[in-house]
C-alpha cells in the first residue's frame, strides 16, 4: 500500500469514528506496524490536518460545531481529587478538552485528553493507575489548565461551582 492511501484511509476512518481510535487499531486495520501509523499521522499533521493524540488514540478535530464553546479554567487540587474533578466535569456536560501546565524550565506544556464521559474519565485513571505516566500537575504543586468545551453557559458555571464544593480551586 502506498503512502498516499495509508494516509487517505487514516483520515477515512477517524472521519468516521466519534470516539478516538487506538493507534495498534489503525495499524491492524491498515496492516501495518504502529510506528507505520504513526509516522503517517506525523505527515498528515505537518500537511495541516488536525488530528490530535489522546491517552486513548487519535481523533480527528471536528470544526463549524455551532452550539460550541469553549474556555480555559484554572484549578488547583491534589492527585486524590482527580477523578472528583474530571467525574464533575463531565457529569456538567462539559468535554475536558486538553490539561496544560506552565512548567519554569519547559514553558506551557499541553496534553490532549478529549475526556467526554465517566467511561472516558475511567479509561484515564486506569492509565494513570497503571503507572505509564504521572499527572502533568505533580509539576506545578496541583495548579493547571483545562481547556473545556460547553454548549451551555449554565452547565459551566454550575460545574465551578460543584468544583468548589469539592475544595478544588476554580479561577476562570
Amino acid at each position: 500500500m502506498e503512502r498516499q492511501e495509508r494516509q487517505h484511509l487514516i483520515l477515512s476512518i477517524l472521519k468516521s469514528q466519534d470516539q478516538p481510535v487506538r493507534g495498534d487499531d489503525l495499524a491492524r486495520q491498515l496492516r501495518v506496524t504502529r510506528q507505520v501509523v504513526v509516522h503517517e499521522v506525523a505527515l498528515l499533521r505537518a500537511a495541516g490536518t488536525p488530528i490530535r493524540s489522546t491517552p486513548r488514540g487519535y481523533v480527528l478535530e471536528r470544526t463549524g460545531r455551532l452550539s460550541h464553546r469553549q474556555t480555559v479554567i484554572a484549578v488547583r487540587h491534589t492527585p486524590s481529587q482527580t477523578a472528583q474533578e474530571l467525574y464533575t466535569l463531565v457529569d456538567h456536560g462539559l468535554v475536558v478538552d486538553n490539561v496544560i501546565v506552565e512548567h519554569p524550565l519547559y514553558g506551557e506544556l499541553r496534553g490532549a485528553l478529549q475526556l467526554r464521559s465517566r467511561l472516558d474519565v475511567d479509561d484515564f485513571l486506569a492509565q494513570l493507575a497503571a503507572g505509564r505516566a504521572t499527572l502533568l500537575s505533580t509539576l506545578t504543586d496541583g495548579y493547571h489548565l483545562h481547556t473545556v468545551s460547553y454548549s451551555r453557559v449554565d452547565s459551566l458555571t454550575k460545574a465551578i461551582e460543584a468544583l468548589r464544593r469539592l475544595s478544588i480551586e476554580v479561577a476562570e
